[in-house]
């Protein structure tokens, strides 16, 4: 786990640190400089040479305002005249505006208060080709800054970075590089960061009372909303309120971070949770009354302050978990030496220290790999104590769930025996009841009555319930058995009603068995087949095909009578018993299909799966 977190934190700081910058056609570092609020770039004479990149603390140091800078530069050889450029600027602080040869071309966002902060974001500008000329273009930049002493750190000071010029295929992988890490990267990580917090703030609500998961999980909220708050472009407050806003915010992630060190490391101090608090209430009064001219000064003493603390709680978890032997003291020893160099740099920066010549920087990125990697080692330290609590929990438990899973089996078992044999036995009670009472009576009206019509119903009642008497008692049925009564009950029928019947099935051998509930229900649906070609088909051959094999067994049943009509297409499923076809067909895990068109027939496809576990007979 240690060696994974502390890969995951060097490829960010690796792929931050030194990005693939492409190689652009010019590199425009000389221009000329003005303080103006002007619309159009002041008369040269006013203007000063500069180097960029243009840090105004060190070159107009307490100024904050508009500043004109203004490059020379020509079309670059191998262009033609209908090529498109671009400026790539990786960094302007807070916001500016671009004319090209006195054209506005560009804007940032808002260059009054509250003024738009494009401080974390590179610009990508075209330049229209009808503006430029073969030789002697000028392009004008105006940047809305803030001075030094008026922002929450150094990074949101005002300035402006070298500015690239060349065709878009050659500028379009830095640009693209460095939103991905200075935005894109920022925004996921916060959000990535805010949801694992708000999890542990959550898992400890609903009962998981640990102080250190909830101080982290307060840590990682809070840091995320500080980090949106520093990537926010357009914030709704004034400059100086919104840098306050920002500085005040710190003293709080410091002090969940101390918490959560001190807690997570079985430490609780009133004397230390009294001077996090009152530093907390403390920290955004003084800033408040230094006033703007010097937040950063009074902000950058209380950002060491904290970073001491923070350095301080990291050394006592160390030393108390190396003592106690923890288990996650190597991904401790690996992930906290990483956040203390972190807070290191940070504060050489601050100090106006310069590391790497890129916005951002690595220490913009990694505290967001950092927390997350701090999760997951938390998740996997809780996940082990949870897999002991609860091996503890079955160990403790194994015999007396093992006698009582025991006793239970045996009860279940007896009551199953006892309710299958009460159930076969109540079968048994009707099925003979029907057969020697229903049966009879039904019987002596066949043979006695006078009427036609009655001794036929009363035939096919006395059927009707053999079958049903037959699904009583629950006797299996080999399949070959099973299609002779149903071939000479189908042959029967029609040929009564005066219709041929042309009877195909194998002649090969099976040992297939149909359980009686798939007997009862197959007959039914080739009763209303049958039943439904006599009254409704007109037709005089009906052709009925058996196929198997070890999974299914398949009827098809077609007649060339006078088929449905179109008018009763739509229908289908309610008349003619074609539903309980299907209704029937689908209790047995199969289908039934209808096909049928005006003049050309009707055919049925019956399609049944044998039931698993029946053994052949």
């Amino acid at each position: 786990m240690a060696w994974w977190c502390l890969c995951l934190l060097v490829g960010l700081l690796v792929a931050g640190a030194s990005p693939a910058r492409a190689e652009t056609q010019i590199r425009l570092v000389d221009a000329l400089a003005v303080q103006s609020d002007a619309e159009h770039f002041p008369t040269p004479l006013q203007a000063a040479p500069v180097t960029l990149p243009d840090d105004w603390s060190r070159s107009r140091p307490g100024y904050s305002g508009p500043v004109w800078y203004r490059l020379h530069f020509d079309r670059p050889a191998g262009t033609s005249a209908e090529e498109l450029l671009v400026l790539y600027i990786e960094r302007v602080c807070s916001n500016l505006e671009v004319q090209l040869n006195g054209q506005p071309i560009h804007t940032g966002g808002r260059m009054e208060e509250p003024v738009t902060r494009n401080c974390h974001a590179s610009q990508f500008i075209p330049l229209p080709s009808a503006l430029l000329q073969p030789q002697g273009n000028l392009l004008d930049i105006k940047v809305q800054g803030t001075k030094l002493e008026s922002v929450a750190s150094r990074q949101r000071a005002a300035g402006l970075s070298a500015v690239n010029l060349g065709t878009p295929n050659s500028l379009i992988a830095p640009y693209q590089l460095q939103r991905f890490w200075g935005l894109t990267w920022a925004r996921a990580s916060s959000m990535i960061v805010a949801v694992l917090g708000g999890l542990l703030i959550a898992l400890c609500l609903l009962g998981r009372r640990e102080a250190s998961l909830l101080y982290f999980g307060l840590l990682s909220t809070s840091w995320a909303l500080v980090a949106a708050g520093l990537a926010w472009h357009n914030p709704p407050l004034e400059s100086s309120r919104y840098e306050l806003l920002l500085a005040a915010s710190f003293p709080v992630i410091g002090a969940f971070a101390v918490q959560f060190l001190l807690s997570y490391a079985g430490v609780r101090s009133r004397l230390f949770e009294a001077i996090l608090l009152v530093q907390c209430l403390v920290v955004p009064v003084t800033l408040t009354l230094v006033g703007q001219d010097r937040l950063f000064f009074v902000a950058r003493a209380w950002y060491t302050i904290m970073a001491v603390e923070v350095m301080v709680a990291m050394g006592i978890y160390l030393w108390l978990a190396y003592l106690a032997r923890r288990t996650d003291f190597p991904s401790m020893a690996v992930l906290l030496p990483v956040g203390a160099t972190m807070v290191g740099l940070e504060l050489y920066t601050q100090y106006g220290g310069t590391l790497i010549d890129i916005s951002p920087s690595p220490i913009d990125l990694a505290p967001g790999a950092l927390l997350v990697a701090m999760f997951l080692m938390l998740l996997l330290a809780l996940t082990r104590a949870l897999r002991a609590a609860e091996a503890a929990r079955l160990q403790s438990e194994h015999d007396a769930q093992a006698q009582a899973a025991e006793m239970e089996l045996n009860f279940l078992a007896m009551a199953d025996a006892r309710v299958e044999q009460v159930t076969e036995a109540e079968r048994k009670r009707i099925a003979s009841d029907l057969h020697d009472d229903l049966g009879a009576k039904l019987l002596t009206i066949v043979h006695t009555s006078e009427s036609e019509r009655i001794s036929t119903l009363a035939r096919d009642a006395l059927e009707e319930m053999r079958l049903s008497v037959r699904g009583l008692t629950g006797r299996p049925m080999r399949l070959l058995d099973a299609l002779g009564d149903w071939r000479a009950e189908i042959v029967m029928r029609l040929g009564q009603a005066g219709i041929e019947t042309d009877w195909r099935h194998p002649t090969d051998e099976t040992e297939q068995a149909l359980t009686a509930r798939i007997y009862v229900q197959t007959t039914r649906v080739l009763r209303e087949s049958v039943s439904n070609i006599i009254k409704h088909s007109g037709a005089s051959l009906c052709t009925v095909s058996c196929a198997f094999d070890e999974h299914e067994f398949n009827i098809t049943v077609q007649d060339n009578g006078a088929g449905i009509p179109v008018e009763s297409d739509a229908k289908l499923d309610r008349g003619h018993g074609m539903a309980s076809m299907k209704h029937r067909a689908k209790q047995l895990n199969g289908q039934c299909l209808v096909e049928s068109a005006p003049g050309f027939g009707t055919v049925i496809r019956l399609t049944i799966p044998f039931e698993t576990g029946l053994p052949a007979i």
